[in-house]
């Protein structure tokens, strides 16, 4: 067998799309873990900023802070691992299915292990789903406080009297950020007008959006995989039945 051939074989056993779903799970969970780190951080710099004086009256956000912060190291590391995990199923299951390397058989062990990752692939999806929808909240409600801010700008501009914009706010204790007797714990009027024009603003609105576009990438990244795989190893059962494999 000549290189070519060689070269041909082996190009045939790459499972492209475990790869391009390994890829896509590399680079979601990168943007989610990196902006997501980082949007926590500015998070609790607006707040402590604008809402509130006394840290006791965010300590409860400020803990959630820390605490998913380490979290997000965890899901760093863990889809770092679990990301050359099923690239290497994806080998294995493509290069039995295409019978490449000559006398290369699937195993009754090598089917369970496989059967196993795709399990664990499936819930660690319907997880993931809740994280994506998780992470729309904080979009959420900044982008409620920009339209809020655009509202108040708009009547500035129409109206002379200041008593017809002043009553519009945005109260971070409504969705229990910070805790009721927090002061000023609110911003209404020219004041969060303001905010919405400062930088830690729109730096911490454009973190939120990459991490939400992570968190989706990352949820297209585990489909991806599951296609593939599932594919595999309902060929590789049948053919096992079948005495070919």
């Amino acid at each position: 067998m000549g290189c070519y051939d060689c070269c041909i074989r082996c190009i045939g056993a790459v499972p492209y799309p475990s790869l391009v779903a390994t890829l896509l799970c590399y680079a979601g969970t990168a943007l989610f873990c990196g902006c997501g780190h980082e949007a926590l951080a500015q998070t609790e710099v607006l707040v402590e900023t604008y809402f509130a004086r006394v840290p006791q009256d965010y300590e409860v956000m400020a803990a959630f802070i820390k605490y998913f912060q380490f979290v997000i190291y965890g899901l760093a590391s863990f889809f770092f691992l679990y990301g050359l995990l099923l690239l290497a199923e994806g080998f294995y299951t493509t290069s039995a299915v295409k019978q490449t390397f000559g006398e290369f058989r699937s195993t009754q062990c090598g089917r369970c292990l496989s059967l196993t990752i795709i399990i664990v692939t499936y819930i660690l999806a319907f997880i993931w789903l809740a994280v994506f929808a998780f992470s729309i909240i904080p979009v959420f409600f900044l982008f409620n406080m920009e339209h809020t801010c655009h509202n108040i700008n708009i009547l500035a501009e129409t109206t002379p009297s200041i008593n017809q914009h002043s009553w519009i706010c945005m109260d971070p204790r409504q969705y229990g950020l910070l805790s009721w007797d927090a002061v000023p714990g609110k911003s209404c009027g020219m004041t969060l007008a303001s905010i919405c024009k400062t930088s830690e603003f729109h730096t911490t609105y454009d973190l939120y959006i990459a991490t939400f576009a992570g968190a989706g990438v990352t949820l297209l990244a585990l489909f991806l995989y599951l296609v593939p795989s599932t594919y595999n190893y309902a060929v590789l059962r049948f053919l096992g039945r079948k005495g070919i494999r």
